[in-house]
Parts: structure tokens; C-alpha cells; sequence
């Protein structure tokens, strides 16, 4: 592939983050074929140019480029893998999969195996953020890399490459591990603060002027002190990543102690049917065990 930015492309999964990032495609000038489960979640882009295609392998035909955006591992396995090679055996031979999923490290290499027996090459690109400032982390050849670059710029503001096949995932993996735990450790700071008489409302003006600021903890001022718990991912997507952390540092053998505290937290949440709501819900477990709320003074 040349340093232009390849013209026929497909976007396999457009509900929140994949339509963001199909709709920057479409303002680059890219003709974007799209499916999803949901053609409704397409709709929107359907009326900015995006092709409707039934099948992810309808979507796939002829496009030197195929994105994919997925709920996480299983489905990657089922839509890429499945049906004697799913999607890659309809990619043309030479076509690039960038597959943004947050997803199992082990996941993306066996994918990646699979498009070099077929001619194909892959980069496990997972995201974080949103649109025009989304960071995406970058797994693969690094000369399929450079050769991609260009629609990989039109898509997320920085762009790094961090390794070979799989190294994109481990990457994004440890990032949200740090995040979420921290929001944990952040959230128990709060309460041990309330439990001994000091308003919320002032201890979050403090904190983020004092060694306990951070982006996680933008969190509890934002959301958890009000009791919306909204915030820009859900309950079940935080807790998949955490637990995929999780189980990638078993593999490692790395410490993850912090890790396991916040993945029985953030599963507890979920088992008490908070699934759907922002992940700052988590809170109210804690909240439990303290005998107490955050949004109380």
C-alpha cells in the first residue's frame, strides 16, 4: 500500500466507538462500507455516504483496508474467525485488517496468524478516548504499520506503535488496569475521608491540587458525588477490561494484587444488576461496605 490514504474501505461494528471512528473516515473522504448487527446503529452514517452491506463479508469485498470495533474477544473469535475464516476469507489478498477492539492479547495473535496464512496483514489497534483526541495503541509489522499510517492518523490524534502482534492489546489492557484501579483506591480515599468528617464536596476541590489528582478521579466530582454515575463506558465494559488485565497478568506472572481487589469490585457491581449504568456506579459497593454515601455531607 502507498502513503495515501486507500480510498475503498469497510467498518465491521458501528455502535459507539466504531461509528465515531467510521464517521472521521467518511470526513477524510474514504468510501466506507459499514455493518453492524444493529442496522440501525448505521443509520446515521448511511445518511453521511457509508454503503450498507448485510454481511460483514459483503462489507469486506474489494476494500484494501477493513476496520473492525467489537465488543471484545469472543466476538473478534466469531466474526473474523468463525464460518471457515469468517471476514478474512472474504478480504482481497493484500488487505489490511485494523481491528480496534479491546481484546485479548492472545486473541490478536491468533488473528494475526490467520491473515498471513491468507495473504492478509493485521495491527491489533485498540482506542482510548474519543474522537478527534482519541490515542490508539498499535500492534503488528511495523512496515504494515507505516504503510497505514495515513488512515490510522484520520482516525485518532496520536498514533503510536508499541510492538509486534499483540502488543497494541497489552498495551491498552495495562492502561485501563491503571485507570480503574485507580478509581477504586480514589473512591476509597473519599469515604475514609467522610468517615472522618470531612465534606466530599471540599476534599474534591483538594484533591486534584495534591498528590491524589488524577483523570479517574475526575470521576467522583463528575458523577458520583451528584449520584448520576454517568460517565462514557458502562459497567460491563469496564469490568471486561479489568478482568482481561487481570487474566493477562496471571499469564505474565506480573503483580496485579490492586487489579484483583477492583475486578471483584467491579464484578460485585455488575452481579448486583448495575450492568448498563456508567462505571462510576461501582461506588455504591463501597459505599456498602463504609455504611455511608459520597453524595452525603
Amino acid at each position: 500500500m502507498s502513503a495515501v490514504l486507500p480510498n475503498k474501505q469497510a467498518f465491521i461494528g458501528v455502535g459507539t466507538m466504531g461509528s465515531l471512528m467510521a464517521g472521521c473516515l467518511l470526513d477524510a473522504g474514504v468510501d466506507l462500507a459499514v455493518h453492524d448487527i444493529r442496522r440501525q446503529a448505521a443509520e446515521p452514517l448511511l445518511d453521511r455516504g457509508a454503503h450498507w452491506s448485510d454481511s460483514a463479508e459483503q462489507a469486506v469485498a474489494d476494500c484494501q483496508v477493513v476496520w473492525t470495533s467489537l465488543p471484545g474477544p469472543t466476538q473478534v473469535e466469531s466474526v473474523l474467525l468463525g464460518n471457515e475464516a469468517g471476514v478474512l476469507s472474504a478480504m482481497p489478498d493484500g488487505a489490511a485488517l485494523v481491528d480496534t477492539t479491546t481484546n485479548d492479547p492472545d486473541v490478536a495473535r491468533r488473528v494475526s496468524a490467520a491473515c498471513v496464512e491468507r495473504g492478509l496483514t493485521m495491527l491489533d489497534a485498540p482506542v482510548s478516548g474519543r474522537p478527534p483526541t482519541m490515542t490508539m495503541m498499535v500492534g503488528g509489522d511495523a512496515a504494515v504499520f507505516e504503510s497505514v499510517r495515513t488512515t490510522l492518523d484520520s482516525v485518532a490524534a496520536q498514533v503510536f506503535y508499541v510492538g509486534p502482534a499483540g502488543a497494541g492489546c497489552v498495551a491498552k489492557l495495562a492502561t485501563q488496569y491503571m485507570g480503574y484501579t485507580n478509581l477504586i483506591a480514589a473512591i476509597e480515599g473519599m469515604l475514609m475521608a467522610r468517615m472522618g468528617g470531612v465534606n466530599p464536596a471540599v476534599l474534591a476541590e483538594i484533591v486534584p491540587v495534591s498528590a491524589g489528582a488524577s483523570r479517574a478521579f475526575n470521576a467522583i466530582p463528575n458523577s458520583i458525588l451528584h449520584r448520576s454515575f454517568a460517565a462514557g463506558g458502562t459497567l460491563d465494559i469496564v469490568a471486561k477490561d479489568v478482568a482481561l488485565a487481570c487474566a493477562m497478568a496471571e499469564r505474565l506472572e506480573a503483580p496485579a494484587g490492586t487489579g484483583s481487589v477492583a475486578d471483584a469490585l467491579y464484578k460485585q457491581a455488575q452481579a448486583e444488576g448495575w450492568g448498563d449504568e456508567g462505571y462510576p456506579i461501582v461506588a455504591r459497593v463501597l459505599e456498602a461496605l463504609a455504611g455511608v454515601e459520597l453524595g452525603q455531607t
